[in-house]
């Protein structure tokens, strides 16, 4: 497969977090989706956790390019090198990205508003984990 179209959400409650991810390919038909609920995690990790389980999923699926959208402003502006990582934790789930985006050609992160941001949150909130 060539390129996939991934969507990453986070949520987090005084339960847990709950993430959510839709991989769409270029015709946009829905390929995979996968919801998973998290305990002991902020939001910022949820988020990059998403985000290494769709790039673990892409690579499974043999895509050679992915594009991420997500609404966090802090991890999109993080993996395209604008802000700084500066919490340790976030530090170690960064370099795991970073590791997991040498198994594509190319790798592209795009913020979208939250309202954009339907695909992945539906999953989470399906589990009513948010």
């Amino acid at each position: 497969m060539q390129e996939a179209y991934v969507y990453v959400d986070a949520s987090r409650s005084k339960n847990g977090a709950g993430i959510g991810i839709v991989i769409k390919d270029s015709e946009n038909v829905v390929l995979k989706e996968y919801r998973e609920f998290l305990s002991d995690t902020t939001s910022n990790q949820a988020e990059y956790k998403a985000l290494i389980k769709a790039l673990k999923m892409c690579r499974d699926m043999k895509f050679k390019a992915v594009k991420v959208f997500s609404h966090s402003e802090l991890i999109i502006n993080q993996l395209k090198g604008i802000y700084k990582v500066k919490n340790r934790h976030l530090l170690e789930l960064f370099k795991e990205v970073k590791i997991l985006e040498e198994f594509f050609n190319k790798v592209k992160y795009y913020y979208i508003p939250r309202t954009f941001d339907r695909y992945a949150e539906r999953l989470i909130n399906e589990d009513a984990i948010a």
